[in-house]
């Protein structure tokens, strides 16, 4: 017979064993995905970009097909941007995108939704056909209104019932603070687009527009109210605003520290980041005019962490959820590496 003292010593070890199994579980349960955007017209992939892949896990990649517009001769919508894949063999868990602008909406006709629908999933799998691609969910991506609500959401329903595939829709912080008024799409699951909270200005005192905590903090508390269940988009790009004479000129994502650091072209002004134009020139087709500003907001892991810690708190931790990163096409390869997606995305 055994002594009471083996016994013990099985039960001990017996329950850590529980409560490993247990923990693990509970572990596996509330781990995030990890996704990112794709929003270049031409799908190719270098190298650096499939090792972030490949680094941060079994990602999901979410992939803008095409956009629909509003085509003012013919009185029509219309696809623009359609994808392209350059990269045929494409071995990625792929979520098509599409972004509706809200004029469409403005201006469609009620009698037309179902049509737009209609061609809108066709020209998905179409698109999913050609490139030998399957998928289980499509995501719609509009900043509706209060005025296009209802038609907007009428096209999301003829979409569910004519696609027969989960239904993912975009949401902004505005919506969920106001969602009795703004309404809560009739889909599967939102994405909170935590980004582009602030406003662009030729103020240069204003706050990064990306993101800054003390504007979300104005909207994330009504999160723990949401009638969806809510998957994350988190910024990691960045651009430069062009300012001429107190006011925004345009919006550049292509410029950057690297090209305004030319000390030929640039010089840097007491504000850590804008930068003056020395002189009249050309460059990648914009003209600069001597004296115009360029104010830069950046995206980091330190500004990604920060988002993220505070965005999370007011999540359900025991909810899982895929936080998808905005975007790998235009990604600063030298300021995020594939590990800090991962760490980011542990934060939920």
């Amino acid at each position: 017979m055994l002594n009471a003292t083996v016994i013990l010593r099985f039960q001990y070890v017996f329950c850590l064993v529980l409560l490993t199994l247990f923990c693990g579980s509970c572990n596996n349960t509330h781990q995030s995905d990890t996704g990112f955007y794709y929003w270049k017209q031409d799908f190719q992939l270098n190298r650096a970009q499939t090792n972030v892949l490949k680094g941060a896990g079994p990602a999901n990649l979410y992939v803008r097909f095409f956009d629909i517009k509003w085509d003012i001769r013919s009185q029509k919508p219309y696809p623009e941007a359609i994808i392209n894949f350059k990269d045929q063999n494409v071995d990625y868990n792929i979520t098509p995108v599409v972004f509706i602008t809200n004029q469409t909406f403005e201006k469609l006709d009620q009698s037309d939704i179902d049509s737009l629908a209609l061609k809108c999933n066709k020209l998905i799998a179409a698109l999913a056909l050609k490139y030998h691609i399957s998928y289980k969910a499509v995501q719609i991506d509009c900043d509706w209104t209060v005025g296009t609500k209802d038609k907007y959401f009428s096209f999301l329903h003829s979409f569910k019932n004519i696609s027969n595939k989960t239904l993912e829709v975009t949401i902004r912080l505005h919506q969920v603070k106001y969602q009795f008024k703004t309404g809560v799409p009739p889909a599967d699951r939102g994405v909170l687009m935590f980004y582009n909270m602030g406003k662009i200005s030729a103020d240069l005192n204003e706050p990064n527009s990306i993101y800054n905590a003390p504007t979300a903090k104005k909207y994330v508390n009504s999160l723990k109210n949401y009638l969806l269940p809510l998957d994350v988009a988190l910024p990691v790009f960045s651009w430069s605003i062009h300012i001429r004479e107190g006011k925004v000129i345009q919006v550049y994502g292509k410029i950057g520290r690297a090209e305004l650091n030319d000390k030929a072209n640039f010089s840097p002004t007491a504000h850590r980041v804008v930068y003056r134009a020395k002189r009249d020139f050309f460059m990648g087709g914009i003209y600069i005019k001597k004296g115009d500003l360029f104010k830069v907001e950046e995206t980091d892991k330190i500004l990604l962490k920060h988002a993220a810690v505070q965005l999370a708190a007011h999540l359900n931790k025991n909810e899982k959820r895929t936080i998808i990163y905005y975007e790998l096409g235009n990604l600063n390869l030298s300021a995020f590496k594939a590990k800090d997606f991962e760490e980011i995305s542990a934060y939920f």
